[in-house]
């Protein structure tokens, strides 16, 4: 018998086909119930980390003026070994991600144990009984090379088999949110094609399919349910009928008294929408990379320069970029947009210059934390190949508990390929998953580790909520990620943890001067990415005259 098993290591069998028939009788039931008590019926196709809880928000989703729940949802993810599992824990009440929102885990528990607004499934049965389908289906970008975005391609195929069953199997008049990030025309050109399709061969020749697209811009954190509920939403329809529909249904779902709605003519455009927001971002991030590189070369502190210049209300969203972007958005999206445009549009010359240049800086911008923890290494009378280095800070941004594509993976990867020995701390990761399953995670043949030598024993990483325990007797130190943990590191407590001094690097801009000078004065080395004053103040306190 084949088994999916959970992050916590509980098993559950697949299901049989005896399963699936008494799965679709249960289905039926449920909608029929539901439908009495004048509920629609919204699928939401896929339950991980976007896709869960969207299906709580519509679950707890209530009209404005009786109180009463909106929709029935029946959240539906394929029975595969890796993810079957989320379907028995949704049912349980149980949120199948971790988050560190205090409203992710009483949402879920409350829809479906309280209200019994929320079910999970298996069975594409579910898909018949919709008058909504919510498809939350991971689109990814498979990048063959390290820094060469243009060298990847979209995966798209996922997403093309789901929309075929959804087009064999929903009423005509049932409709299609597309909420995944997907290349720009994919709604039109792939959507609309595989379903209008799928409506001719079953005799509904004369029925459009009723298409929409409306992008999620969740962030992981303490306000991860806000990130769906209360923000701002782009949508558009394939035609005007699906455009009401949707801006419809949003309207009941989303707290549009606050954050309107803006429907735009086609889902090209809303699609475009998503990719040009996180390609902007990711390109500031890759520009000031540039800027680090200079600060670090002119005595320059890049810190100090940037909060100068967020003083003037127009740049006062410029950000350190740190050692990588990470996230699930910003390393890729804007090679969606690239791959659209040559593949699904067409087109053969060369617009695209900075949007895949920005990607492939960010890429490989936390290299350059190896190198500088080797200069450091070396300062000291040291070498990577025989130090142990503690790496503070997992995940990709501050607070959080979200490791995907974060640069603190590129630093440990190719400092294991030069042959340290890594210990990792976060107060927030319990595993490293990148790491401890590399072999199939995030699918098999797409770690990282496919770049890089010697990373086999990375599977047996794991991080630590010791940090004493980490640091002792480290060779260096590496803060990647801006936790408030270690904004406020005594460094006469680090030294006395480690037991000895050592090279720190500052990957984010968390030591101050006083505290760089500190960690000079009790023997240490210390560098940092855009902190090119560094020097200076190594040089005031070796250069002072013994008292």
């Amino acid at each position: 018998m084949a088994f999916s098993v959970c992050p916590a290591g509980e098993q559950f069998p697949l299901p049989g086909p005896e399963d699936y028939e008494r799965e679709a009788l249960r289905l039926r039931e449920c909608a029929a119930l539901e439908r009495e008590k004048g509920r629609q019926i919204v699928v939401v196709m896929g339950v991980g980390f976007v896709g869960a809880v969207m299906a709580g928000v519509v679950a707890d989703s209530v009209d404005r003026e009786t109180g009463e729940s909106c929709f029935f949802v029946i959240g539906m993810q394929r029975p595969s070994p890796r993810s079957y599992w989320k379907i028995p824990y949704l049912n349980r009440g149980v949120a199948p991600v971790e988050a560190e929102d205090p409203e992710v885990a009483p949402l879920i528990e409350r829809c479906v144990k309280k209200k019994r607004t929320l079910t999970a499934t298996f069975s594409y049965e579910a898909l018949a009984l919709a008058d909504i389908v919510v498809v939350d289906v991971q689109c990814d970008y498979r990048k063959e090379a390290l820094g060469e975005v243009r060298q990847g391609y979209a995966e798209i195929a996922a997403l093309e088999d789901s929309l075929r069953v959804i087009g064999q199997l929903i009423a005509p008049e049932c409709l299609v949110l597309i909420e995944t990030t997907v290349p720009p025309g994919t709604t039109e050109y792939i959507a609309y094609p595989i379903i209008k399709k799928a409506f001719d061969r079953r005799g509904f020749k004369d029925r459009e399919p009723l298409l929409a697209h409306s992008f999620e811009r969740v962030m992981p954190g303490r306000e991860y349910v806000a990130s769906i509920r209360d923000f701002w939403r782009v949508c558009s329809g394939i035609n005007e009928t699906a455009r009401e529909g949707v801006e419809r249904f949003l309207t009941r779902v989303i707290n549009v008294e606050r954050f309107p709605l803006t429907v735009l003519d086609r889902p090209i455009e809303s699609e475009t929408c998503k990719i040009v927001e996180n390609a902007y971002r990711a390109t500031i991030l890759g520009f000031l990379n540039e800027w680090s590189l200079f600060a670090e070369r002119n005595g320059v502190d890049l810190t100090k320069v940037i909060q100068a210049i967020k003083v003037r209300p127009t740049h006062s969203n410029i950000i350190f970029p740190g050692p990588g972007i990470g996230g699930y958005c910003l390393p890729k999206d804007g090679g969606l947009g690239v791959w659209a445009y040559h593949t699904l549009m067409g087109f053969e010359d060369d617009i695209f210059k900075i949007t895949p240049l920005a990607i492939d800086i960010n890429d490989t911008r936390a290299l350059h934390v190896a190198r500088i923890t080797r200069d450091a290494l070396r300062n000291m009378g040291r070498i990577v190949a025989a130090s142990k280095i503690a790496l503070l800070g997992a995940s990709y941004r501050e607070d959080v508990g979200d490791t995907r594509y974060s640069g603190s993976e590129m630093v440990v990867r190719k400092l294991t390929e030069m042959g340290a020995e890594l210990s990792v701390h976060d107060p927030y990761v319990k595993h490293w998953w990148e790491l401890e399953k590399q072999e199939t995670y995030p699918a098999p043949g797409q770690s990282w580790s496919r770049f890089f030598r010697n990373q086999e024993r990375l599977t047996e990483t794991r991080v630590h909520d010791d940090l004493a325990e980490v640091l002792a007797g480290a060779d260096a130190v590496i803060l990647a990620v801006r936790h408030k943990a270690y904004l406020h590191l005594d460094p006469d407590r680090m030294v006395e943890m480690i037991g000895r001094p050592a090279a720190v690097i500052d990957c984010f801009g968390i030591l101050d001067d006083a505290a760089i000078r500190r960690y000079f004065e009790l023997g240490c080395e210390v560098k940092g990415l855009g902190r090119g004053h560094v020097k200076r103040i190594k040089d005031s306190v070796r250069n002072r005259p013994a008292s």
